[in-house]
């Protein structure tokens, strides 16, 4: 059973920096696609923020491109998400996910931009 622990949330101002980590049990991760999600506030879905192949390649929401970058650690089995030049509308609970015949979530990380 694969289980997912995210860290690194918090209140941070607008054009401040977060690192999200994602560590994951088990055997799998190196041959897994990584991917994060967020929900904002009052929001009914997730969204697609980013997501690393097993190969390193990296695929960005629009409205996050330039600012987050996602990295990959397999020695340490741990996702990462560099958030910079953060805003207000960042505001959400931040999941991460591990791709590997089903999908495996965390519990989330909240992140909170204030103005």
């Amino acid at each position: 059973q694969v289980q997912l622990v995210e860290s690194g949330g918090g209140l941070v101002q607008t054009g401040g920096s977060l690192r999200l980590s994602c560590v994951a049990s088990g055997s799998i991760f190196s041959a897994s696609t990584m991917a994060w999600f967020r929900q904002g506030p009052g929001k009914q879905q997730r969204e697609f923020v980013a997501q690393i192949a097993r190969s390193g390649t990296t695929i960005y929401a629009d409205s996050v491109k330039g600012r987050f970058t996602m990295a990959r650690d397999n020695a340490k089995n741990t996702a990462y998400l560099e958030m910079n030049s953060l805003k207000p509308e960042d505001t959400a609970l931040y999941y991460c996910q591990l791709l590997y015949g089903r999908a495996y979530w965390g519990q989330g990380t909240q992140v909170t931009v204030s103005s």
